[in-house]
């Protein structure tokens, strides 16, 4: 009979405290510190440098402040309106727009201007090399454009190791190393590594052993770029 694992907290909100890398830090300060009718912001970097954290950041702080805002992707239909009470607007996975939803992102980034709605997007590669239309992918570097670097394997050891302890959860050097060199070093996948772990190892009430984490892949395969 397998134990059904019970919920420890809340998952970590994606903040600006809970981002990892510190080679990132001018991007972070300039987010910060947006304030009204600031220039555009565009975040590029490879998958797991923490893009799309920062942009669930700047959301956050919104709603903390009682605020709503737009938030746009190659998964939300086309057309994109703007609401004139949001104070902001973020477009994430800009590589992966198709024809009609960049054609969404340049309305929406002409009428964010006009407004005078602060606009941050995020995609993989620089604007210059984007597989956008022009005039797209120009608006897209007109203001501050920050190339993201993953955090460090120290930073995310250390990330790790504290959620871990929260938890309750112990994790050998054998199984940080082993995790830490096959999984994105952002804060997201590594705390949902850490979830499907956690649950796996208690629903069966075993140790957290590199053996374990093989037989978590084999019974709970959820992501293409999960550690093998």
């Amino acid at each position: 009979m397998k134990q059904i694992p019970l919920a420890i907290g809340p998952d970590p909100l994606p903040t600006f405290d809970t981002y990892l890398s510190h080679a990132n830090a001018a991007a972070v300060a300039h987010l910060r510190a947006l304030g009204e009718r600031a220039a555009p912001v565009y975040l590029w970097g490879p998958p797991g440098s923490g893009k799309s954290h920062l942009l669930q950041a700047l959301l956050h702080e919104r709603q903390r402040r009682g605020e709503h805002a737009g938030s746009f992707d190659a998964t939300v239909p086309a057309p994109w309106p703007l609401d004139l009470a949001w104070p902001l607007v973020v477009v994430d996975g800009c590589e992966a727009l198709d024809a009609e939803r960049q054609h969404a992102a340049f309305t929406l980034f002409l009428q964010a201007a006009e407004a005078g709605v602060l606009w941050v997007a995020a995609g993989r590669l620089p604007p210059v090399d984007l597989p956008l239309r022009d005039d797209l992918r120009t608006r897209l570097a007109w203001g501050h454009v920050f190339a993201l670097q993953p955090a460090s394997e120290g930073e995310a050891r250390a990330a790790l190791r504290r959620e871990a302890d929260r938890r309750g959860i112990f994790l050998s050097d054998e199984v940080m190393d082993y995790l830490l060199t096959r999984a994105a070093r952002d804060m997201g996948t590594l705390m949902q590594w850490l979830d499907r772990i956690d649950h796996f190892a208690l629903a069966r009430q075993r140790t957290v052993t590199v053996p374990l984490l093989r037989q978590v892949l084999l019974e709970d395969p959820a992501d293409a770029g999960a550690p093998t």
